[in-house]
């Protein structure tokens, strides 16, 4: 049978089948594109349609097919979005979504794009014929595709076929083939960007990828490729960006195999498997070849297509390829995982391939290899590559208790880790530990008290969470324990380690998140013992929870009232009814009653929050005005005669709230609060007249102001009138309101109230209060004078005042109330022809700095009088007054007068420019000009020039003003004068000024208004032709930069013909422009050769005019930078040439760069000789040395390294011994006697003795490690021997050389060399912990004698995997109570009991185990194994174990009375499990004695489930008990009935006592009598006589003939009687003279209080607004400020 294949070979579709309908044509390297293995895109023209179309196959959408209409010449699909990118003309970029149906970007490049295709999940790589640029369609900022690097002359003339960037990218490879000499040609741009270098490599395909070398921090890139050339194939496998951390990744070059009738065959596509690191090359001729990345090893080859594989793409798992032959067979090749080890194993050479493939991709089939080597490193002593092996075994095979175990059971190398510890940190490198592993690593980490690692871990979730975790750390840290077991999900220790925390209210969330249902009502028991507080909010939780309250909230009442937590079970009670569910009204009520009880004002502020309204209203009203809560009382009366029989009194409360009681009456009727405002008033009016106002203010728009009137008139209250309405004018629009607020302001005296209305009020007539200010012939004329003033009656007050000559009122006004109005008072005066020298007396009188003199002109100036102000005018300006509109007036005045103006509107500055330009518009622009121009009214003097074509004195003014907004103002387009001023600029302004700075900003103003013609023709003015600024450098620059961007052309001229010019700066202008022959002229110009030749190389980019120039100038300089520019342009010899011809060795690291990458070996050789003469850098001197070995010339080497030198040689040698040349590495390290690197060296050379001398003088280990690995190799074992004895020694290396011999399957070699090493001064635990499990393996028989010898030198944890895995119990038990793991002993000893138990020694370990759930699987053990011994392991285990899981544990096996000794002896703790055990164990044995006394003393049990049990028993003695349990609980009539049935009057007695019920007392008192037990009777007198009425002992009395019985009650209870009678009426006569006394107080006082106006408390004077309930509308009286008024 043949062996499986290491590939699944897969047809995924066929493009020319009925369902996809891809015609053959279209199936080409240039129609048909698969980036990924999600979409197929095909450019399809099918024949005789008029149009091409695309269609997208979605290859993982059940192979959907979709087509769509459009012209494109090639489209792309994004890897695994909706996204297509589209081509059109070869230079036409557009991608679109699909899927959102719009375009993303767009673009057009500048030349044909030959190939393209998708690098990366968001950008496009694009190859042109001359560059490749990238192009990120996500990125808004990226509008086009951005040029990356220049195609090499390599690719011309090829056929692009890919593109591949590195996934950093860091790298990019072109790929590109030709037809040459009858075969096809390979060749690639190898591209650095980092170095921005290109390397040409012949090559047909390529790839990038990564791996992870052993033992190295980071991964390793490589870059791969295969050519095939006229003599053979090759594959090769390079580094790129070497990292110093990493070791060095050696380059390999492989053959690869074409079968001899293939002649023409070439690879064609290349991809990565990074899942397996794994290449996958396919040819032309469509054969598949497999090579491991990491050394190139072929694996594989076959033909899987008949046809060309014309593109491939890797699969989204990285595991395989997709690729499309030209038949249309969309074919997919992958690793098969179940048979790719085992056929490598076929093959012996290919197992180290095996392991490393299987390790490093998780595959099946290596497993027993994996194992064997791992034994035999064991073995070997070699723990530290065990323990790699293990760690890295394939799915984790290895990585079982048994391994650490082992590893546990190595003896530990003084001063280093543990192997154990060792292999925990590769695990945790790796990744997360599984559950054992975590177990064991953790146990150590707590012992040493190193809790912040297990942090550590747990946040790096590096550790697997597991009950038994948690229990290991509980007794570290319960906190963190907590953590492990939420994430470990065990509900019942998580709820137990939130209550232990004191985390009451994470209980809840936590176990309704994962279902868990505890029991809650024990759970809130214990918690109202230990934390009442939390108790509150534990069961506040309970009873919110989203499904319903999880308790009982009655019974939850019951438990905080059974320890006299009231405020707790209001607390309780508050959150559990807020819902205020109409079936829950018995609790609100149970509630509201225990506070007005208890806490009346909690009750009223339960009641104030308006929590409730099931509650039974009628009895909490009456309760509430029980306990003086009159305000609730009112609030839940619905009775009117209640309602006003409470409120009359309510203000006398202690408590009254006004607020409150205005908001009650608003819940009123309009007719019911009038009533109860006219019976407050009509009861006490003194007492309730400040309640009634304020509640009339509040309702006043409800309740109306006509009908509040009335009320206080029908009390005939003024005083309360006048405050109602004090409190509602300021917000009433009533202008009646206002009005009688006035009249009752004046009848009260309140004239300051009467002042402040007129002022203030904006909603009375004014015309009516005007007129009645003026019949009212008011002494103080101040109110009807505000009146007027803000109402404009300055015409009625002034003929009022004029007409009683009241002329001290009018100054008074203009003076004191008003100056503002002085303008309108003159108007009014002049109209009513009052006298001129009155009016300039009343001017002088008042203050003008307060009077518009703007509106006095106005006024005075439209009734032709202007000229009366003049003196006025005159003395302000004498006075120092200096407003502007004085001087404004006097200007106007002097042009109306034609009083010398021009003088006036140039010297002086004070007046207001703008004004008085427009008062002179019409009558003399000149004028106006003058006062534009002193005011710098830019737009005002332009507008009045152009009116008046007066261009040369704007032209004269700009240059002048010199701003740049004005300019531009002026030069705008629509500007019709524009012309006009700018040749009055040019003419006459220009050349007028002396002042270089404005004329720059006319200049520049010009720049800025986009006028080069006209700046160009001012420039050339003053500066071609003779003027102060024809030298002027700035001017010179303006030219000739104006030129460069309008004129061109001029620029060559101006700079031959100006000198003065900045040359630098005019040479920089020029490049950035575009002009740079312009700017090389400069730079000859002024003999700067190198920037001249800098612009030759770098904007020119003419290397060879560079050279020609620097052959004419013959400069150094000149040379070094022509050298730089060749050299940048890869032209290496020329370069280097030129820089022996500059004798420059400055840039020397970048020569010896770019020559070594080139490899222009012969070349740098020259170059560095030159720079040796002048330099003598280390640098230099190695690249020269290094040079000389590439080339082979090692006697020159000799001669050299034998001279003078400062090269690094080690550097050189390492460099040389890297890349191969070992005979030029011996020379070098020979030279520095480096020993350790030339034995290296040697071994390659294969010179084994001598490698053994060396390493013998070298002592290094890694030395001897090579150099052994290579005699092992070997097989000369007499110096690996040598080798070993020296690495064995260094724990370190012992584990690598254990995998080494038993890699090579070299055991007795092995096992020889770790005995020899026991004997050396050095040995150490990993050497005595490897022999131990290399005889557990091989001589288990000699196990236990090794471990009583040496387990103090044993790394014990590892070798309990050892012994373990070997099956050898008595030796796991053994090591297992040495290392203190009583956890597992004691589970080793239950699991082989046939072998290891012994019961004293088990209750000695049991005890001591961490783990807590190991008890009761002990007891579990017992109890099916040596049940006669349980009691004994009870005892034992007592304090240690959870009791009610002990007694659940033997209930639900029926086992009960097998543990009653323990229970017995837990029954102390009270548990409620334990009490209901014990007290069915006693029923059943009816122990009634010992029943009794459990009954009575631990109470915590189901007292009526035991009860109902009891009361059915046979003996009576149970059903005594079953009485005394009723009524323990509070159930009379239960406990009664027992009693009675059983005839135990006593108990029934004592019962009825206790009950403190009337009716169940009168119930047994008639029981007694009726069954004619008088000695009873007379005992229920005595016992209940405080619970039996009188009339119901009478009665029983007169009717049976009791009385003698009966006498001896009655004697007592009336002489109690008559002693109550004589305590009542002394108290109520003392309460009668109190009430009396009170009343006369009260009779003498006044109503609200004693001044005049009884509220207030101002001045007789009246200047006091009403308070305080005047302010509370929120406004206080404002006074008037003038003292007279």
């Amino acid at each position: 049978m043949a062996p499986a294949l290491p590939i699944r070979f897969t047809e995924l579709l066929q493009l020319t089948s009925s369902t996809v309908g891809v015609d053959q044509a279209s199936i080409g390297f240039n129609s048909c594109t698969l980036e990924s293995d999600s979409f197929i895109c095909v450019r399809e023209q099918k024949a005789g349609a008029a149009s091409p179309e695309v269609v997208i196959i979605e290859l993982k959408n059940g192979s959907n097919v979709i087509r769509r209409p459009i012209k494109a010449d090639s489209a792309i699909m994004h890897w695994s979005k909706n996204i297509i990118a589209l081509k059109a003309q070869s230079r036409t970029l557009q991608i679109f979504d699909l899927g959102q149906k719009q375009k993303l970007k767009s673009a057009t490049m500048n030349e044909d794009v030959v190939f393209w295709k998708w690098f990366s999940e968001t950008t496009l790589g694009l190859v042109t014929d001359t560059a490749v640029y990238h192009w990120d369609v996500f990125d808004p900022n990226q509008a086009s595709p951005v040029e990356v690097f220049k195609r090499n002359q390599n690719l011309t003339g090829c056929q692009i076929i890919n593109y591949r960037v590195s996934d950093d990218g860091k790298w990019m490879v072109v790929v590109g083939i030709t037809q040459q000499q009858g075969r096809v040609v390979g060749a690639m741009q190898l591209y650095s960007r980092d170095r921005a270098i290109s390397q040409a490599i012949e090559g047909h395909a390529a790839a990038f990828g990564t791996l992870r070398l052993e033992g190295a921090p980071a991964d390793t890139k490589v870059f791969t490729f295969s050519v095939r050339t006229a003599t053979g194939a090759k594959l090769h496998i390079v580094e790129v960006d070497h990292q110093a951390s990493n070791p060095v990744f050696p380059k390999k070059a492989v053959d690869v195999y074409f079968p001899t009738e293939a002649v023409n065959d070439f690879p064609v596509a290349m991809q990565v498997s990074q899942k397996y690191s794994i290449i996958y090359l396919v040819t032309k001729y469509g054969f598949i070849h497999l090579y491991d990345l990491e050394s190139g090893t072929c694996i594989f080859m076959n033909r899987i297509s008949s046809e060309t594989i014309f593109i491939t793409a890797s699969d989204s798992e990285s595991a395989g390829i997709v690729g499309i032959n030209r038949k249309g067979q969309v074919l997919s090749v992958a690793v098969d995982e179940t048979t790719i080890i085992p056929y490598l194993l076929q093959n012996p050479g290919n197992s180290g391939l095996a392991v490393k493939l299987a390790s490093r991709a998780g595959l099946p089939g290596a497993d027993n290899l994996y194992a064997q080597q791992f034994d035999q490193l064991i073995s070997a002593g070699n723990y530290n590559e065990a323990a790699k092996i293990a760690a890295n075994s394939p799915r984790g095979f290895l990585r079982t208790p048994q391994t650490i175990e082992r590893f546990k059971s190595l003896p530990a190398v003084p001063g280093q880790l543990s192997v154990i510890l060792q292999y925990f940190g590769m695990l945790l490198d790796k990744g997360t530990l599984n559950k054992h592993e975590t177990l064991e690593l953790v146990r150590p980490v707590l012992a040493q008290n190193r809790k912040h690692l297990l942090e550590k871990w747990m946040k790096e979730n590096k550790l697997d969470c597991s009950e038994e975790l948690g229990d290991v750390v509980r007794p570290h840290d319960l906190n963190l324990a907590l953590s492990i077991y939420l994430r470990a999900n065990v509900p019942a220790k998580v709820v137990a380690a939130f209550a232990e925390t004191g985390q009451f209210d994470k209980i809840l969330p936590y176990a309704t998140q994962v279902g868990y249902q505890p029991d809650y009502v024990v759970l809130l028991q214990n918690i109202v013992r230990l934390n009442p507080d939390k108790a509150t909010e534990f069961a506040t939780q309970l009873a919110n929870t989203e499904g319903g309250s999880l308790v009982d909230i009655e019974r939850v009442v019951d438990v905080f009232q059974s320890q006299g937590m009231v405020q707790p079970a209001t607390a309780f009670l508050l959150d559990a009814l807020k819902d205020n569910k109409p079936e829950q009204g018995h609790l609100q009520t149970r509630l509201l009653e225990m506070n007005l009880v208890n806490a009346p004002q909690v009750a009223d502020a339960i009641l104030g929050n308006d929590m409730f309204s099931h509650y039974d209203r009628a009895r909490i009203a009456a309760l509430c005005e029980q306990a003086g809560l009159s305000q609730r009382a009112l609030e839940h009366y619905d009775d009117p005669e209640a309602v006003k029989r409470v409120i009359v009194n309510i203000v006398a409360t202690p408590n009254f709230n006004q607020d409150w009681l205005n908001g009650f009456f608003g819940r009123l009727s309009l007719e019911q609060s009038l009533d109860c405002l006219d019976a407050m008033l009509k009861s006490n009016i003194r007492q309730n007249l400040g309640a009634v106002v304020q509640i009339a203010t509040k309702y006043s728009d409800l309740l109306g102001p006509t009908r509040l009137i009335d009320l206080f008139e029908k009390y005939k209250t003024s005083e309360g009138l006048f405050y109602y309405l004090g409190s509602i004018v300021n917000l009433s629009e009533d202008q009646d309101v206002n009005f009688k607020y006035i009249e009752a302001a004046t009848k009260m005296g309140q004239f300051a109230e009467v002042e402040r209305i007129c002022r203030d009020s904006n909603f009375y007539n004014a015309e009516k209060v005007k007129n009645f200010l003026k019949e009212a012939k008011l002494t103080e004329q101040l109110p009807l004078i505000i009146v007027c003033d803000r109402f404009n009656f300055i015409h009625d007050l002034v003929l009022y005042l004029y007409q009683n000559q009241q002329f001290k009122s009018i100054e008074v006004y203009v003076q004191r109330v008003n100056p503002a109005r002085t303008p309108a008072v003159v108007g009014g005066l002049l109209d009513v022809d009052c006298d001129e020298s009155i009016i300039k007396g009343l001017l002088q009188t008042v203050n003008p700095a307060s009077i518009p003199i703007d509106e006095l002109v106005t006024e005075v100036e439209s009734r032709n009088r202007l000229k009366i102000l003049l003196p006025f005018l005159e003395a302000t300006l004498a006075a120092g007054n200096q407003q502007q509109a004085v001087y404004n007036a006097l200007a106007k005045i002097y042009i109306d007068s034609n009083n010398n103006p021009e003088r006036f509107l140039k010297e002086n500055d004070q007046y207001d420019p703008l004004t008085v330009g427009r008062y002179c518009e019409k009558r003399d622009p000149n004028l106006a000009y003058i006062a534009y121009r002193k005011g710098n009214n830019d737009l005002e003097l332009v507008n009045i020039t152009n009116e008046n074509s007066m261009f040369k004195a704007q032209a004269r003014y700009l240059l002048e003003r010199a701003d740049n907004e004005l300019w531009s103002f002026v030069l705008s387009a629509n500007n019709i004068h524009r012309r006009s001023v700018v040749d009055q600029v040019i003419s006459t302004a220009v050349p007028e000024s002396t002042e270089p700075d404005k004329v720059s900003v006319a200049v520049a103003s010009f720049l800025a208004a986009d006028l080069p013609v006209e700046l160009i023709e001012l420039l050339e003015k003053i500066v071609l032709e003779p003027s102060p600024f024809s030298d002027n450098e700035n001017l010179q620059n303006l030219l000739i930069l104006t030129a460069t961007k309008a004129d061109k052309g001029r620029v060559m001229d101006y700079i031959h013909r100006l000198d003065a010019y900045n040359a630098p700066d005019i040479a920089t202008i020029c490049i950035e422009v575009g002009l740079f022959e312009e700017a090389f002229e400069v730079y000859k110009k002024i003999n700067d050769h190198k920037s001249a030749a800098n612009v030759l190389v770098e904007h020119v980019v003419s290397i060879d005019r560079a050279q020609e120039y620097a052959e004419r100038v013959e400069l150094p300089e000149v040379w070094s930078r022509v050298a730089k520019a060749q050299l940048d342009g890869l032209r290496v010899t020329d370069g280097i040439a030129s820089y022996i011809r500059a004798d420059d060795p400055n840039n020397y690291n970048e020569v010896i760069e770019i020559a070594t990458h080139a490899g222009k070996d012969e070349d740098l050789i020259k170059y560095l000789r030159m720079a040796r003469k002048t330099l003598r850098e280390p640098p230099i001197d190695t690249a020269l040395a290094f040079a000389y070995a590439r080339t082979d010339q090692l006697s020159e080497l000799e001669d050299f390294l034998r001279g003078t030198n400062v090269a690094d040689i080690e550097e050189s040698g390492d460099k040389a011994y890297a890349e191969g040349y070992h005979q030029a590495a011996k020379i070098f390290f020979t030279s520095i006697s480096n020993w350790a690197k030339l034995a290296t060296t040697l071994v390659h050379l294969e010179d084994y003795q001598a490698a053994v001398e060396c390493a013998r003088k070298a002592n290094n280990i890694k030395v001897w490690k090579q150099v052994n690995a290579a005699c092992v190799e070997k097989k000369e074992f007499r110096l690996a021997q040598i080798c070993g004895l020296n690495l064995i020694v260094d724990a370190e290396e012992l584990q690598d050389l254990v995998k080494q011999y038993e890699r090579n399957g070299y055991f007795d070699e092995l096992i020889s060399l770790l005995e020899q090493g026991l004997g050396l001064e050095r040995a150490h635990m990993g050497m005595f912990t490897e022999l131990g499990i290399a005889l557990s393996r091989y001589h288990p028989d000699r196990v236990m004698e090794h471990l009583k010898l040496f387990w103090s030198r044993i790394n014990i944890p590892k070798m309990l995997r050892a012994t373990e895995d070997a099956h050898l119990w008595p030796e796991l038990v053994f090591l297992y109570c040495h290392y203190d793991e009583w956890d597992n002993a004691a589970l080793a000893m239950m699991e082989r009991a046939a072998d290891a138990w012994e019961h004293h020694s088990f209750k000695d370990i049991v005890v001591k185990v961490a783990n807590l759930e190991i008890y009761y699987r002990a007891l579990n053990f017992y109890l099916q194994e040596q049940p006669s011994l349980l009691t004994d392991l009870l005892q034992a285990l007592t304090p240690r174990i959870d009791v009610n899981r002990v007694v659940k544990m033997f209930e639900k096996s029926d086992n009960i009375p097998l543990i009653k000794p323990f229970l017995l002896n837990v029954q102390s703790q009270n548990k409620k499990i334990v009490n209901s055990a014990i007290n069915d164990l006693l029923i059943e044995e009816e122990d009634y004695k010992t029943l009794r006394d459990s009954v009575e003393n631990y109470d915590n049990y189901d007292p009526v489930e035991l009860a109902q049990r009891l009361e059915r028993h046979d003996l009576v003695f149970f059903r005594q008990i079953a009485a005394t349990i009723y009524r323990k609980n509070k159930r009379w009539e239960k406990s009664i009935a027992l009693s009675k049935q059983d005839k135990l009057f006593k108990d029934a007695i004592e019962t009825a006592a206790m009950s403190s019920k009337s009716d169940v007392v009168e119930e047994l008192l008639r029981y007694f009598v009726d069954i004619g037990s008088r000695e009873c009777y007379v005992g229920m007198l005595y016992a209940c006589y405080d619970l039996i009425p009188i009339h119901v002992v009478m009665e029983i009395s007169w009717r049976h003939g009791l009385t003698d019985y009966t006498m001896p009650f009655m004697i007592n209870y009336l002489a109690q009687q008559s002693s109550t009678i004589e305590v009542l009426k002394k108290d109520n006569e003392e309460r009668k003279l109190r009430e009396k006394s009170q009343e006369k107080e009260e009779s003498n006082a006044p109503i609200l209080g004693g001044n005049r106006l009884m509220i207030t408390a101002g001045s007789a004077g009246g200047r006091q607004s009403p308070a305080p309930f005047a302010q509370t509308n929120g406004f206080a009286p404002q006074p008037t400020g003038y003292g007279g008024f």
